[in-house]
């Protein structure tokens, strides 16, 4: 998939989501501000429960990027474990290397960031990690790797210039963007972390 045809992806599901999930879609919705289609200026009917719980799922699957059994296996291991399930999953998802190295703003989408671990950028308390999903633990640092920190993309980043589209660097991550490293200084707690989504909605869907 070409990068053109995914921005418009992107651009198309943030319409649909009711949520601007990059730089580029804050624009677009902007300028149409309503689902896409041919219907999407129509007032919308009142909603089922059904219908409102799904949508609030595929925000929060949206804005990790997530596959549909990625998510369903965050909420079957949040169940099992204490305090609220929506929260729990929130909490637990934003520990993934890929959410942080974004959040840190070594990238300027989640897509980008990905892209940054999958392809070998990222070293976690000094070693290559290129898994998306590892979690990283309170204490641990993350790093682009030295070789990696001269090229165009990421001088951009040390340069600060994704950090006018993203939202303010969360409480829990100690960041160094000069020399673009991050630490994860304790685990996040779900209100303090950057992700529009009203959990319990979540919840009630897997939960049916």
């Amino acid at each position: 998939m070409t990068s053109v045809t995914r921005s418009r992806r992107q651009v198309r599901l943030s319409r649909a989501l009711g949520l601007a999930l990059t730089p580029k879609a804050v624009k677009h919705f902007e300028k149409r501000p309503y689902p896409p289609g041919e219907h999407g200026r129509a007032r919308r009917r009142t909603e089922s429960d059904y219908a409102v719980r799904l949508r609030e799922k595929q925000r929060l699957r949206a804005q990790y990027a997530l596959r549909e059994k990625q998510l369903v296996k965050v909420y079957e291991t949040a169940r099992k474990h204490p305090g609220l399930t929506g929260e729990v999953m929130v909490e637990d998802l934003e520990t993934r290397l890929d959410a942080l190295v974004l959040r840190a703003g070594f990238g300027r989408t989640i897509l980008q960031a990905r892209q940054a671990v999958t392809h070998r950028h990222i070293l976690v308390d000094g070693k290559i990690v290129d898994r998306p999903s590892f979690r990283v633990k309170p204490g641990q640092t993350i790093q682009v790797k030295p070789k990696s920190q001269a090229t165009t993309p990421f001088q951009v980043a040390a340069a600060g210039a994704h950090r006018d589209v993203l939202p303010a660097v969360p409480g829990y991550l100690d960041v160094n963007l000069e020399k673009l490293q991050a630490t994860l200084t304790r685990k996040p707690k779900r209100a303090e972390v950057p992700v529009t989504c009203d959990v319990q909605l979540v919840v009630e869907f897997y939960a049916r």
